[in-house]
């Protein structure tokens, strides 16, 4: 797998990236502001990811995706590593990514990737997304907000 950064938003894989935030609009909007990197598995599309950065020290990734057919395979945990690793030598000091108190699956994986859980945006889900969104048989709601320190490692 290789993963690699575009600059033409418009070779952005909008279908993976609506795969995991529905809204047209805000992804839209923090493509734009952010930095897209698209994983290939040859000349297949497999994944992608967003970060999007938010002061000197500190960037989120704000999207990733993998292909449905792709899942389960590890790529996602490539992706989150390689977010990592990308962050800290633009030297950051800090990651941070947000997820759906339904998105049990994500959830487990960014906290096997390092990341610990900091915070709560209650209905963050319901005040900024005009559809409901449900994964998991649950509602999606608030958003838990997830951070890993780029400066010490555990």
């Amino acid at each position: 797998m290789e993963i690699k950064r575009i600059k033409d938003l418009e070779d952005a894989p909008m279908n993976l990236l609506l795969l995991a935030d529905p809204s047209l609009k805000i992804v839209e909007d923090y493509l734009a502001r952010g930095e897209c990197y698209v994983a290939f598995e040859g000349e297949a599309i497999v994944g992608v990811y967003v970060l999007l950065p938010r002061g000197l020290r500190f960037i989120e990734l704000v999207n990733i995706a993998v292909k449905e057919n792709m899942q389960g395979k590890g790529i996602g945990r490539k992706m989150i590593l390689h977010a990592i690793e990308n962050s800290k030598q633009k030297g950051y000091d800090v990651i941070q990514i947000g997820t759906g108190n339904s998105s049990i699956g994500q959830l487990a994986l960014y906290q096997k990737c390092g990341f610990r859980i900091i915070g709560v945006r209650k209905d963050y889900f319901t005040d900024h997304y005009e559809e409901e969104i449900v994964e998991n048989g649950i509602r999606c709601r608030d958003m838990l907000r997830l951070e890993k320190n780029l400066q010490k490692e555990g």
